[in-house]
């Protein structure tokens, strides 16, 4: 189970230096994102190989946030570079300025900080300790988890969606002068986009938009098919803040377990994605030697 993140994680670094010469800030994000969480997930799965022994619970306190803030971080990506593609699509990119600078940070990274600290509201006790995949993010399901968690992530992830499938029509209905456009548009960075660039560029914000609609709407169908906790009062729901649930393979569902799986390997899977679009490429080959 290391093996995925491990790979994903060394594949997705060798993308940085031609993301860091362009000064693609949202795409620098996302790589910031995605290599933290292939990396919690990869220590993780060395750890509990076979165990559930309560073995670094500092460290599951830090990873369960980074866990939380990466899948927000990843959504807020998503939208935020949706909008920009769009806005290409459009020839309508203004220079950038320091309040584009500020949404992009507010969307990239404000966004996840403020999901990781609120995260403790519906946090019913520390964390949880699943065999062979580590530490997991405990939510305690309820109306406030839904307004909290649920809410923000999916109206991201849904926004991003409509915002990067305009996009892509726009392009359609344009695609014998697109290149033609691109040539006059302000892209905003300094640097014109080639049509092999923006095409990566949405190919990238369609997919992790789809799964993330998918992913979080099966997630919260999943918890709270089941019912929702009473939330009464802040002390009733952090009583005993401390414990730490341990799950083997046996004491999970087989099909929550295979949730919990699929959910798990798609982190990895989304590493490898990335260094497919972004890292296979003749600009790439040629930055390599």
């Amino acid at each position: 189970m290391a093996a995925a993140p491990f790979i994903a994680s060394f594949l997705i670094l060798v993308t940085i230096p031609h993301h860091w010469r362009v000064r693609n800030y949202a795409t620098l994000s996302i790589i910031a994102w995605l290599l933290a969480f292939n990396l919690v997930y990869a220590i993780d799965a060395t750890i509990w190989s076979g165990n559930v022994d309560i073995v670094a619970p500092v460290w599951c306190d830090i990873a369960t946030k980074i866990i939380l803030g990466a899948k927000t971080g990843v959504t807020g990506y998503s939208l935020c570079l949706s909008m920009q593609l769009y806005r290409i699509s459009h020839c309508a990119v203004r220079p950038r300025g320091w309040r584009d600078r500020v949404t992009e940070f507010a969307l990239c990274w404000g966004f996840a900080f403020m999901i990781m600290a609120l995260h403790y509201v519906v946090q019913g006790h520390r964390f949880d300790i699943i065999q062979d995949l580590g530490c997991w993010p405990m939510i305690y399901v309820s109306w406030p988890s839904i307004f909290i968690l649920t809410v923000p992530q999916l109206s991201a992830a849904i926004l991003a969606l409509i915002y990067s499938t305009r996009a892509f029509v726009e392009i359609c209905r344009r695609r014998w002068t697109f290149r033609t456009v691109l040539a006059q548009c302000n892209t905003g960075t300094g640097r014109l986009l080639t049509p092999g660039e923006y095409f990566r560029l949405l190919l990238m914000v369609i997919f992790l938009a789809s799964y993330n609609v998918v992913l979080i709407t099966v997630s919260a169908t999943e918890d709270y098919a089941r019912g929702l906790e009473p939330y009464t009062n802040w002390t009733d729901v952090h009583s005993g803040f401390s414990f730490i649930r341990q799950y083997t393979g046996e004491d999970l569902d087989p099909v929550d377990l295979r949730y919990i799986y699929a959910v798990w390997l798609v982190v990895a899977v989304t590493g490898m994605l990335f260094f497919v679009i972004f890292g296979i490429r003749a600009e790439a080959n040629r930055e390599y030697r």
